[in-house]
């Protein structure tokens, strides 16, 4: 073998993809999940080698970025609504579950009341939210956030809508509505589990679960975004996450696993 020939070899292997220079997947994350996948896809990236990225934000506003053709792969919605629409026009869809038309449902989500501990109001209960010492009220926007919609269900349950709504503190997506509350900026939130077990959360304050009775379940649905050049990572990350010691870890941070 000549000189030159190896050489040309040695630069061939030097530009051929590695597991390690592997574009990273890129995950659409519903905000609630902001304090529960990191340390998942850090399990997944140890256990296959695949590196895994998320970028959290409200469901509505994921949907609406990979409608306007942001690179994701995969898309972990709050609810089924948002990946349903991009399954309907075409731009995820669900391979592999025995209706592709169907997002796959990968746990369900509960809703709290949340209040820092020493507040001169009652702790978290429905009492404190029929108290009228309760000022600001901190919700996900119910427009962009399901979490958002299952308060404003909750609080139309209860009759307490109309006399409460001049009282929220608006955030953007569930993960902002627990910061609301945190900083003092509202004197309660409806917020998810995930964020109430965080171990800031759980330290400063105390949560009330919302009976499941006042609202509609809160299935988490996921895809696979159509233009995604990684589909069998991503169906190999979706497995990972409705496998069962997973989803025994998903019902220690505050989801409902779906096994």
């Amino acid at each position: 073998m000549s000189f030159r020939m190896l050489l040309s070899i040695l630069v061939a292997l030097t530009l051929m993809p590695t597991g390690s220079a592997q574009t990273p997947l890129r995950v659409a994350a519903a905000a609630d999940l902001e304090p529960v996948l990191p340390p998942l896809l850090e399990q997944f990236r140890q256990a296959t080698g695949i590196r895994a990225e998320a970028t959290f934000q409200a469901s509505a506003v994921l949907a609406t970025q990979i409608q306007n053709g942001a690179p994701f792969d995969l898309f972990l919605s709050a609810d089924l609504s948002y990946p349903k629409r991009l399954i309907d026009a075409g731009l995820a869809d669900a391979a592999g579950s025995a209706d592709s038309t169907t997002p796959i449902v990968y746990a369900k989500g509960t809703l709290v009341l949340w209040a820092r501990k020493g507040s001169t109001l009652p702790p978290p209960s429905l009492d404190l939210l029929r108290d009228p010492g309760l000022k600001r009220l901190a919700i996900a926007n119910p427009d962009r956030a399901p979490y958002g919609r299952a308060a404003v269900s909750a609080l139309t349950s209860l009759k307490l809508y109309d006399a409460l709504k001049p009282r929220f503190v608006t955030a953007e997506n569930i993960s902002q509505a627990a910061q609301f509350v945190d900083s003092g900026n509202a004197d309660a939130g409806l917020i998810s589990l995930t964020s109430a077990l965080t171990p800031r959360l759980a330290s400063s304050g105390s949560y009330f679960v919302i009976p499941r009775s006042l609202y509609p379940p809160i299935e988490q649905g996921a895809v696979l975004v159509s233009k995604t050049t990684q589909r069998a990572a991503a169906h190999q990350l979706l497995d990972f996450l409705l496998s069962a010691p997973v989803q025994a870890q998903l019902a220690k941070s505050g989801l409902t696993p779906v096994h």
